[in-house]
């Protein structure tokens, strides 16, 4: 398949299973470092896994976004609210159009690097919290992406529609060692196992039967 691709890649469960799902027309991973509170801890990891299968990794740094928005994201681990996506206090966490920032830079990147498509792993169980995470962004977004580009670049989202749960079987299918990734906000040496990310790889894991080998704090 030719590499047609490139992936906006975390290190966290969703785009490590994207990344390992559509390898062969992935041409490179791109991480954005923007001062987050786990940041430090999945980019090491997301390189490691584009190394693996021979997939060029580059990291933009995003400052501007630690210095100038808010977010409880980005402020200290204590900051972090605890308990299930689905609880008003997650909002706290939504950095504001993140995703629209790292589009907008992917697409310039897929221009320069003469590929057709950005992949990014959102997914269904986001879209009650991430505006930037909803299926109407996503089209939209991609939309003008092809508008404003001589190429007609488009977004590659598959995982827009479904949950981190499902994601997860299909991870399972490929074999990924999912110890191997980052999912929690407060980037500590250990992950919480209590904040929103933490709860939800959890139950994502045990909806796919995968043994979950994560350390954890609590």
């Amino acid at each position: 398949m030719e590499k047609d691709s490139l992936i906006i890649v975390s290190g966290g469960m969703d785009s490590i299973t994207m990344l390992y799902e559509y390898q062969q027309r992935i041409a490179i991973g791109v991480s954005f470092d923007y001062g987050s509170n786990h940041n430090q801890k999945e980019i090491p990891l997301a390189k490691m896994h584009c190394e693996r299968l021979g997939i060029r990794h580059i990291v933009i740094p995003l400052s501007f976004i630690h210095d100038y928005f808010k977010s409880s994201l980005l402020e200290g681990d204590d900051a972090i609210p605890e308990g299930h996506y689905e609880e008003e206090n997650m909002k706290s966490t939504v950095v504001p159009f993140r995703n629209g920032i790292m589009l907008a830079v992917g697409c310039g990147l897929a221009v320069s690097n003469h590929l057709k498509y950005v992949m990014i792993a959102n997914h269904g169980g986001d879209h009650t919290i991430y505006p930037d995470c909803r299926p109407a962004f996503i089209d939209s977004f991609s939309q003008a992406m092809t508008a404003g580009t001589f190429e007609g670049i488009t977004i590659l989202a598959p995982y827009t529609r479904i949950s981190k749960g499902e994601i997860a079987l299909r991870g399972k299918k490929l074999g990924i060692n999912y110890a191997e990734t980052w999912s929690c906000y407060k980037g500590g040496d250990k992950q919480c196992g209590k904040c929103g990310t933490c709860v939800e790889r959890k139950e994502a894991l045990a909806f796919a039967g995968i043994k979950d080998d994560t350390p954890y704090e609590y």
